[in-house]
């Protein structure tokens, strides 16, 4: 039904394009702006063309995979069960409460998979002690939090997930509680303190005084620090309070010099796969968000049923679970649920040669990071370091261990090597994720798109305009690094992975330009609505509904999809609410910013998404209030889009109801039309300028600078338009 449907919209598509040929032919060519109307929709229309073409791709094969856990461990015992190295990356912890942080480590500890097969790595970019003292805390929680958990059967192995749950209610909840509310208090404090004294490390905490003693140096800080390996568990000494060994937990920070590149995540996860190279070179990677927390203890099984598989394991590189989130409203106001990036994408992509890496919830082999499925592997320059090596002849040697993990944690490790490029994670963009499972499948690696129906990972996800808004722009500029390189989908794709699979990396490299059709409806139909000029054809006359078929056919098709997913209406309409006014934000802000770059001109650096909740954004977001409350440029943009549709269709109904349009009314309407759209759409914008008094309104400054440039807009395009014909 699927292609059925998409060769009767395609030959729609081509109905349009081939007409705006034919407007752009008959324009008059002696006056510019007649040329420039239909110039800018057949450009609209092209490139909302060629995003549909890329989506298709997503459409043709889509696949559903169930894992058959107790066939794979009566064929696998646990006890050769590969060992797993977690990946765990943070950097601010003011943005990133280490708190969470632990919650996200005490997870994964606590899985139902052998202890002793388990290494966590937590990367602290920020190197703050503050960071490391909360994971001496957990360190200690954990001898009585994994016994707990083996105890009771908990699904919840996240203790906040599980204090807050219906099913906190186990035999020893309170005392396990107070445990860990101790712990967060002793963290907070610290936190609110902003430095780690020689009182908080007692009652306990003697074994870890020594890992503070670097930042009693007085050059330490954030950006300029040596590298710092700390072993908080070693499952070779360490125990939980029954006797049990305790999964290896290492604390790392890498080397910072502010003259040599850190090249952000990836550079952090580079780090750490060398860093466990050296120390436990496990063959299955993990890697995590700081505040993604695993769901389900029994994930990493799930992940080993491809793994172990004798069908697909010899050119398996990752496994990717859906980023799910936990806390969404009910409406999810932000489509914070992205569901056709992390649900319905990755379907189609798995039909293919798997779906691509999104940052977290992905259970890698090392030995991707090290070469094609088909060539010798790439050597590191450090033997252990290679994926095949062991390391139990080192472990012999604790010291010499802890040394060679210092070195290949410095900042100068890398230079004039291959990591980056041709090992390890990728440089080269912003989004490290969908860059690396791109370079990656590029190589000839596959991937596995693991959804079960409990959520294998759950996240937080940003509940405020702003936050949302400004993520989505630090992945558009990562996207167009990858566009406009050399290892563009639409060109190295092609010839590495074939046309459908470079459809489907096309579709998200080159995501920002959803902002030039968005941008072209959002203001051209409006500005010459307010100088009686049609630009579409009348209702009356035929070709109109070729317009209605594709605006009907694309949302249709959209929606049904979202409500087969699980999804409800009010979910997809949230979801393209956004996508519309990130057309208006975001994007236009992501191309501007990267052509900025492109000429070599510096804006501003990576900015993380804070974590931190405040409580009244918190109680406003239950409710469904959309947070602006800042100022920004994205939100005059997109105010400025709503002021100037509210004022088309104002002046349109005007003339309609005061009978100034009788004979103008058909060829208007479809114009009309697009402005009360978005003005529904729109509409909490109004709220947010008009009607709201509380802190999340649209800041006084945002509204009267929107409220200039839509004057300065109308009063310089408006006479333009006077010169254009009919």
């Amino acid at each position: 039904m699927n292609r059925l449907f998409a060769a009767v919209y395609a030959s729609a598509i081509l109905a349009l394009l081939y007409r705006h040929t034919i407007s752009i032919s008959r324009s008059n060519k002696t006056s510019l702006l007649s040329l420039c109307v239909p110039t800018l929709l057949f450009t609209a229309d092209f490139i909302l063309a060629f995003m549909w073409c890329t989506t298709q791709s997503f459409r043709l094969f889509p696949i559903r995979r169930a894992e058959l856990i107790p066939e794979m461990n009566r064929a696998v015992p646990d006890s050769e069960y590969p060992t797993l190295d977690v990946f765990i990356c943070t950097a601010d912890p003011y943005k990133e409460p280490p708190v969470s942080v632990a919650n996200t480590a005490l997870s994964v500890m606590a899985y139902d998979y052998p202890a002793e097969k388990i290494s966590v790595y937590v990367s602290d970019d920020g190197g703050s002690q503050l960071t490391l003292f909360a994971f001496t805390e957990a360190a200690k929680f954990a001898r009585e939090w994994l016994p707990f958990c083996r105890r009771n059967q908990l699904a919840h192995r996240s203790p906040e997930a599980y204090f807050s749950s219906d099913d906190a209610s186990c035999a020893g909840t309170d005392d396990i509680k107070v445990l860990y509310e101790s712990m967060k208090v002793k963290v907070e404090h610290v936190l609110l303190k902003g430095r780690v004294e020689v009182d908080d490390l007692e009652n306990g905490s003697s074994d870890y005084i020594g890992a503070f003693d670097k930042w009693a140096e007085d050059d330490f800080t954030g950006s300029e620090h040596p590298a710092i390996v700390h072993k908080l568990l070693e499952t070779d000494k360490d125990r939980d309070v029954t006797g049990r060994a305790l999964p290896n937990l290492i604390y790392v920070s890498r080397e910072k010099r502010r003259e040599v590149p850190h090249n952000f995540k990836a550079g952090a996860l580079n780090v750490l796969l060398r860093v466990s190279g050296v120390m436990t070179n496990a063959p299955i990677l993990l890697t995590l968000d700081c505040d993604t927390f695993s769901n389900d203890p029994i994930t990493a099984q799930r992940a080993l049923c491809y793994f172990l598989s004798q069908d697909i394991r010899s050119d398996l590189g990752y496994v990717q679970f859906p980023q799910r989130f936990r806390g969404i409203n009910k409406n999810d106001i932000y489509g914070a649920h992205a569901t056709h990036l992390f649900r319905l994408n990755p379907l189609g992509m798995d039909g293919l040669s798997g779906t691509s890496y999104v940052g977290t919830g992905c259970f890698f082999q090392r030995k991707a990071f090290f070469g094609s499925p088909s060539s010798s592997v790439t050597c590191p320059n450090i033997p252990p370091l290679h994926p095949s090596s062991v390391t139990s002849d080192q472990q012999s040697a604790p010291q010499s261990v802890l040394d060679s993990a210092h070195h290949v944690a410095c900042c100068d490790y890398e230079k004039g090597s291959l990591w980056g490029s041709k090992i390890g994670f990728r440089y080269g963009s912003l989004v490290e994720d969908y860059y690396t499972g791109y370079r990656l499948q590029c190589e000839g690696w596959k991937s596995v798109f693991c959804d079960p129906p409990r959520a294998g990972f759950l996240g937080d996800a940003p509940i405020t305009f702003d936050q949302l808004l400004n993520q989505n722009k630090r992945w558009g500029i990562g996207l167009l690094q990858v566009a406009f390189s050399k290892y563009t989908p639409l060109a190295f794709g092609l010839r590495r992975m074939g046309l459908l699979m470079s459809l489907s990396y096309s579709h998200y490299a080159f995501w920002p330009l959803w902002a030039v059709p968005l941008i072209t409806y959002s203001l051209l139909p409006q500005l010459t609505l307010l100088t009686n000029i049609s630009i579409f054809p009348k209702a009356t006359d035929a070709s109109f509904v070729l317009y209605c078929f594709l605006f009907v056919g694309a949302y249709g098709q959209d929606v049904i999809e979202f409500v087969s997913e699980g999804s409800t209406v009010q979910e997809w309409w949230s979801d393209q609410r956004c996508w519309l006014m990130k057309g208006a934000t975001c994007h236009p802000s992501a191309l501007i910013e990267f052509t900025m770059k492109s000429l070599g001109i510096s804006l501003h650096g990576f900015g993380l998404t804070s974590k931190v909740i405040d409580a009244e954004q918190g109680r406003r977001y239950e409710k469904g209030v959309i947070e602006f409350g800042v100022h920004s440029s994205m939100f005059v943009s997109m105010t400025v889009v709503a002021l100037l549709n509210l004022a088309s269709l104002l002046y349109g109904a005007f003339k309609i109801l005061s009978g100034g349009w009788i004979e103008e009314a058909a060829g208007l309407a479809g114009q009309l039309l697009i402005s009360g759209f978005l003005v529904v759409n729109y509409w909490s914008v109004y709220e947010g300028v008009m009607f709201r008094a509380d802190r999340g309104k649209m800041p006084i400054k945002t509204t009267v600078a929107s409220f200039i440039i839509s004057c300065g807009i109308y009063l310089l395009i408006v006479p333009l338009c006077k010169g254009i014909s009919p």
